[in-house]
């Protein structure tokens, strides 16, 4: 059995919580409750104990996410360019706030069962594959918006994105050495997000196992 080691550099944490819920009517799917709290509640009691600190990438009125009480940091790349706008965002909030700082840990918004050990199996991955990137998955599938970032690496981001015009993570991603660590789906796929009004039907379901566990 591999033992991941549970000590890593000190880790910025941010929820990207930009996206339109279009498929849900509009509105803030972190906002929706699941289980007697909301989809967000429930991303931030998962990330914090692994993080140094967490913050929220969110466009619009931050005073939405008043109660919550983390800093909320909307993206500076005009016109909604998705996810990859959220990390940049994330790296240069980090860069002027924690200097000390040198990964970004980024995760959806509307992921509330994401596994405890996230940062640490990341981190693990990325030290013993020399990489400078480190992805999850779960099943087949890769989930490239929960993943570590180098600080660093933010000039290059920005220049992927505003000059050219780049949106996919993947695409990014692929640049750079890169770890992918891969999570079981049983009892639960942990990276499952709430897309649609099913979803949320679903998640209620999965929110009892998840409590009782």
């Amino acid at each position: 059995m591999k033992v991941v080691t549970t000590e890593f550099p000190a880790t910025q944490g941010v929820l990207l919580a930009g996206g339109l819920a279009r498929r849900m009517g509009g509105g803030d799917k972190p906002m929706r409750t699941i289980g007697g709290r909301t989809i967000l509640e429930r991303v931030i009691a998962r990330l914090k104990p692994q993080c140094s600190g967490l913050i929220l990438n969110a466009n619009g009125d931050p005073a939405r996410f008043a109660a919550f009480g983390l800093p909320v940091v909307p993206d500076d790349v005009p016109g909604f360019p998705g996810p990859l706008a959220g990390i940049l965002a994330a790296l240069d909030w980090t860069a002027a706030n924690r200097r000390d700082v040198e990964w970004v840990l980024s995760a959806a918004g509307d992921c509330p069962f994401l596994p405890r050990d996230l940062v640490a199996r990341l981190h693990d991955a990325r030290a013993r594959e020399n990489a400078q990137l480190a992805v999850a998955a779960s099943g087949e599938q890769s989930h490239p918006v929960i993943g570590l970032w180098r600080v660093a690496l933010r000039d290059e981001l920005r220049h992927a994105l505003v000059v050219e015009d780049l949106r996919k993570i993947d695409r990014w991603t692929a640049r750079y050495p890169l770890a992918t660590v891969t999570w079981p789906v049983e009892p639960l796929d942990p990276f499952f997000n709430a897309n649609t009004v099913e979803d949320i039907a679903e998640a209620e379901r999965l929110a009892a196992l998840d409590d009782a566990a």
